[in-house]
């Protein structure tokens, strides 16, 4: 994510900031350890970290977010910690830290375990930081069994105060352990510094995959839902699903035989190991970005589809525009492909104050080394989409399919127009 003095990055258990200008210089000396800001503050529960971290720039507050959920089995917390300054090289920087029982919001599988908290995902909006967290089967291979959404207190959050019990709903209730085709939801991140209306409910969305019957292999419609949280009357809270109808399309890499199965992204060694790539295209990808513009709110999001024809598993980017004042409603769409051959996967989606949209993703191909790409368009004046290389790939992948499985596009909160 990008703030306003430093852009900041965060793989597997560390982080590291770094100045907006070349050279970049890095605002420590070594990167930091995620898990010491919840040791450092007596929160022993966090120290097991091992993956699935986030981060996010409040723009409405200009604080800085971190979270990721501990490892240990049957032991799991949601560790989030948010900053006293928008400067990471302030010598006053400080971390209020927090940690979440999750197993008490989870549930268990039949085994007597808990569901394993996969994938969780962070949306800041004014009246609380919302949380999503896939809920998976430790021992039927991490199937996806369901979700839970929480919104965070993040009043006190903000002031290092105590903050309120996390509101949170599961879907589907109860938890049964089927196969659920609605996981991965994204919460709505605000974009600049005009906020929702008053009052504005959070909206989420999540992909609906095909039905697991062994042959359908498209949906026509995505799930779009409603978090309405009262701090004064808990029990006043709602969570709401409804759907958004859409032409048929069909994840990237899906496989009607195994639907869980997202690997078929090829390489140009593929040929000589076998290996493909996850295009990881049973979700949408994060951001759902949410921008108010004073005349229309505007919500975007993205995903990895299939684009090819025939047999052609090829993939590429899907995006989606949401506008409207209530309940938003599908406004325009459209697919990010440029050639019958190149694989276009993970992407993330913002605009600008302009309405600027830009989506950046991995690509790969069978003469196509794996690498990063992007592309750019006006939303209000619906442009054509303009490609630009960002990191051309010189080698492969050639003992793991695991690629990535999200990544960020963010907007400068200080000219509200550079994508990082």
């Amino acid at each position: 994510a990008v703030g306003t003095k430093q852009f900041m990055e965060y793989v597997n258990t560390y982080y590291q900031a770094y100045g907006k200008v070349s050279p970049y210089k890095a605002v420590w000396s070594t990167p930091q350890l995620f898990s010491a800001v919840f040791t450092n503050a007596g929160l022993s529960n966090c120290s097991e970290i091992t993956g699935d971290g986030e981060i996010l720039f409040d723009h409405l507050a200009s604080r800085w977010v971190l979270g990721a959920h501990t490892s240990i089995p049957n032991q799991f917390y949601y560790c989030i910690a948010v900053s006293n300054t928008d400067d990471l090289s302030s010598t006053t920087l400080a971390w209020y830290a927090y940690e979440i029982a999750l197993n008490p919001i989870m549930g268990k599988n039949s085994e007597g375990n808990f569901w394993f908290p996969d994938w969780p995902k962070l949306g800041a909006w004014a009246d609380a930081y919302y949380l999503t967290i896939d809920l998976n089967d430790f021992n039927n291979n991490y199937q996806e069994v369901g979700v839970v959404v929480c919104a965070l207190d993040r009043a006190n959050m903000l002031t290092g105060g105590a903050p309120r019990t996390q509101q949170c709903f599961t879907n589907p209730k109860p938890v049964t352990g089927a196969l659920y085709l609605s996981h991965s939801l994204i919460p709505a991140d605000i974009d600049g510094t005009t906020a929702p209306p008053a009052g504005r409910d959070e909206y989420l969305v999540s992909i609906q995959n095909p039905p697991n019957d062994g042959k359908t292999t498209t949906s026509n419609y995505f799930n779009l839902w409603a978090f309405h949280v009262d701090w004064t009357t808990p029990t006043n809270s709602t969570f709401t699903q409804t759907t958004v109808s859409e032409a048929p399309y069909t994840p990237g890499c899906y496989n009607a035989l195994q639907v869980t199965q997202t690997v078929c992204v090829p390489e140009p060694s593929t040929g000589i190991t076998g290996e493909y790539i996850d295009s990881v295209g049973d979700r949408f990808m994060p951001r759902f970005a949410y921008r108010n513009f004073g005349t229309y709110e505007s919500f975007l999001v993205s995903h990895t589809a299939q684009v090819g024809t025939g047999s052609s598993q090829q993939t590429g980017v899907r995006w989606y525009e949401l506008r409207g004042g209530g309940t938003p409603s599908l406004y325009q769409d459209g697919n990010i492909s440029f050639d019958s051959s190149t694989f276009r996967f993970v992407p993330s989606i913002a605009q600008d104050h302009s309405a600027n949209a830009m989506v950046g993703y991995s690509v790969s191909g069978t003469t196509v080394h794996p690498g990063i790409r992007a592309s750019t368009w006006n939303l209000q004046s619906a442009t054509k989409p303009n490609e630009l290389s960002i990191i051309k790939g010189v080698a492969d992948d050639e003992s793991d399919w695991k690629w990535g499985t999200y990544t960020s596009m963010t907007v400068d909160p200080v000219n509200d127009c550079t994508f990082w």
